[in-house]
């Protein structure tokens, strides 16, 4: 369904990403895992149409989605990191201006808004200005945002972000339910664990480029290590985190030099 093809990208002469390629096929949820400036934000803005490479292609059906832009974008939800929202909308009015711009009717913006803000527990809220919104209340609404107009690929960008416990849950069963469905999934996270769970495949970026792209039980496997935190942290090189929380720990206490 989707294909990212040797995507390259230099901010200033300095590379960002270099030759990223993977795919992602109906039905499966793809993990997009990285420490931070290791390209995973540089490479959704592409694949979003939000920012054109300097090299590669994404595809979207075979084709490539700088062809049809328009058309590519109505084909894909996307819950970005960070809740740009306008705040002054309430979630319902939120919602009936991305249905509109969806071209959805009225009737089923009505229906479909009404439905998810109650499943999403916003029920109560949805004729308040989003202003008001905690954190988590404005991710359900990009939530919501993302699934109004039945998309077949989905992309998800620290989903989790501010959600409870309880919400969180659902959303892992939300995603198993939409693979089901035959949608695509790419799921960017920093939150290993959940990705460990939910996921079938995990690419792993560093530097800007793809250290390795296979299934969470493979990639644990091959390296011998029990679970994908331990994966991730060989694969990057990670520091020594305890040794260097010992050293900021000492610096704190320093009386003298």
């Amino acid at each position: 369904m989707l294909e990212v093809k040797a995507l390259c990208k230099s901010y200033r002469r300095l590379p960002a990403i270099e030759d990223v390629s993977f795919r992602i096929r109906p039905g499966e949820i793809v993990g997009y895992v990285g420490p931070n400036g290791s390209g995973k934000s540089t490479t959704v803005k592409i694949v979003t149409g939000l920012l054109e490479s300097d090299s590669g292609q994404v595809l979207f059906e075979g084709e490539s989605t700088r062809k049809n832009l328009k058309t590519y974008r109505a084909a894909f939800g996307y819950v970005p990191e960070e809740a740009h929202v306008y705040t002054h909308l309430s979630a319902l009015e939120y919602l009936q201006l991305v249905g509109r711009l969806r071209n959805l009717s009225e009737d089923l913006i009505d229906f479909k808004a009404n439905k998810l803000l109650t499943l999403l527990d916003l029920e109560s809220w949805r004729y308040s200005p989003i202003s008001l919104y905690s954190k988590g209340m404005k991710q359900r609404v990009l939530l919501a945002a993302a699934l109004l107009h039945d998309p077949q690929l989905l992309i998800f960008d620290e989903p989790l972000s501010g959600l409870d416990a309880v919400t969180a849950r659902l959303f892992k069963d939300l995603l198993q339910q939409l693979a089901a469905q035959g949608k695509a999934v790419l799921y960017i996270s920093h939150v290993l664990e959940v990705v460990e769970l939910v996921c079938h495949r995990v690419i792993v970026i560093a530097k800007g480029k793809i250290l390795a792209d296979a299934p969470p039980s493979e990639l644990r496997r091959s390296l011998q290590l029990a679970n994908l935190e331990s994966v991730f942290a060989q694969l990057i090189h990670q520091q020594d985190t305890q040794s260097v929380a010992r050293e900021i720990a000492d610096t704190m206490a320093a009386q003298h030099v």
